[in-house]
C-alpha cells in the first residue's frame, strides 16, 4: 500500500489514494507493489527491497546517493497477522520528498500523520517531516519503555508477596511475563541504537543544507531524547535482571518448601517403620508375639514414635 501526505499549513493531510505522487511531501510505502515502487523511482528514488533493508553491512544501511540520503533502521511493530516483530524501515530523504519503506507496522507511522502539527519540528520541509517522524517514533519507544516498567512493577509485587513461595503457578507466570518483557526491551534497545546511528549520520550532512543550523539544533534535541531513552532502557534492563533473579530465587524457595515437606513426612514415618520392621522379623522367640496385647502395643508404639518426632520438629521450628 502507498499512503501520500501533503503539507497543509503546519499539518500533514492524507491525500486521496490515486493522487499524483509528485505532489506528496511524505510518501509512506507499506509492502509496496512493483507498480508503486516504479512510481517512486520515477521521482529519482531507488526503493530498497526487503532483502536490501535486512542487509547488516553499514554501507548498505546509511548512505547518500543521487542527492538523497538513505537511512535504514530497525523498529518494533507488528505484521498483518498481529505477530510482534522487529524489522527494518527505510527513510529516503530528499530535498522535496520523504519516502519511508516498511514491511511491518510500527505504531508511530499510523499516528504521525494526525499528530504532525503537534511536533516540535513542524512540517516546513521534508527534513522537518523526517525529524517530526523521528520524534513520534521516540515518543512511541518511550511509551513502550513505560509499559515495560509498569509490568515489572506488577511482577515484583506478585513475586514478593508473602505467600508467593506457596504458589508455583504464580511464580511460573511471573517468570514468563518477565521473559516477554525482556524480549520487548531488547527490541526497543536495538531500535534506539539504530535510530542513534541514523541521526548521527544525518547530522553530518546538515552543514550543506540551507537551514542546516536550525535542523542541527533540532537533530541534537532528538539525539538527547534518544540518549535519555537509552539510559532508561539500561535502567529497566538492570531491573529486569533483578526481577529474573528474584523470581528464580522464589521458585527455588518454593521447591525447597516442597522438598522439605516431603523430607519431614519421610522422617516422620522412619520410627514407625523401624518398629514395624522389628516385629516383622521371623525369629521363633519373640516375647510379644505370643501375647494378646502385642499387636495393639506395636500400633501404639508406632503412633507415639511418629507423634514424638512431629512434636520435636515443631519445637525446632523445622515445620
Amino acid at each position: 500500500m502507498m499512503y501520500l501526505y501533503k503539507r497543509t499549513g503546519a499539518a500533514l493531510e492524507l491525500m486521496a489514494p490515486h493522487s499524483p505522487v509528485s505532489e506528496a511531501d511524505w510518501i509512506d510505502l507499506y509492502r509496496p507493489t512493483p507498480e508503486q515502487a516504479a512510481a517512486i523511482e520515477a521521482l529519482g528514488f531507488a526503493v530498497p527491497t526487503l532483502a536490501d533493508m535486512e542487509e547488516i553491512e553499514i554501507s548498505n544501511r546509511l548512505y547518500r546517493e543521487d542527492g538523497y540520503d538513505t537511512m535504514i533502521v530497525v523498529l518494533p511493530g507488528q505484521l498483518p497477522d498481529k505477530e510482534q516483530v522487529i524489522a527494518p524501515v527505510a527513510f529516503l530523504l530528499g530535498e522535496r520528498h520523504l519516502v519511508t519503506v516498511r514491511h511491518h507496522s510500527p505504531r508511530s507511522f499510523e499516528t504521525f500523520g494526525a499528530r504532525a502539527d503537534k511536533t516540535a519540528t513542524g512540517c516546513g520541509s521534508a527534513a522537518h517531516v523526517f525529524l517530526g517522524l523521528v520524534e513520534e517514533i521516540l515518543g512511541r519507544q518511550a511509551d513502550l519503555l513505560e509499559g515495560v516498567g509498569k509490568v515489572l512493577d506488577q511482577s515484583a509485587r506478585t513475586v514478593f508477596q508473602g505467600d508467593a513461595a506457596q504458589r508455583p503457578a504464580v511464580l511460573e507466570k511471573a517468570l514468563t511475563t518477565v521473559g516477554v518483557q525482556g524480549e520487548l526491551l531488547s527490541r526497543i534497545r536495538l531500535g534506539l541504537m539504530t535510530m542513534e546511528r541514523a541521526l548521527a549520520y544525518y547530522a553530518q550532512s546538515l552543514d550543506e543544507r540551507p537551514e542546516g543550523k536550525l535542523l542541527r539544533a533540532q537533530t541534537k534535541a532528538r539525539l538527547r531524547d534518544l540518549q535519555a531513552l537509552e539510559v532508561h532502557a539500561d535502567f529497566l534492563s538492570s531491573r529486569l535482571s533483578f526481577a529474573t533473579d528474584a523470581t528464580l530465587g522464589m521458585v527455588n524457595l518454593s521447591q525447597n518448601v516442597t522438598v522439605r515437606i516431603v523430607s519431614v513426612v519421610a522422617v516422620l514415618f522412619l520410627p514407625p517403620t523401624l518398629i514395624a520392621s522389628i516385629y516383622g522379623m521371623n525369629f521363633e522367640v519373640m516375647p510379644e508375639l505370643a501375647q494378646s496385647w502385642g499387636y495393639p502395643m506395636a500400633l501404639v508404639l508406632m503412633v507415639m514414635s511418629a507423634l514424638a518426632t512431629y512434636l520435636y520438629f515443631k519445637w525446632k521450628n523445622w515445620l
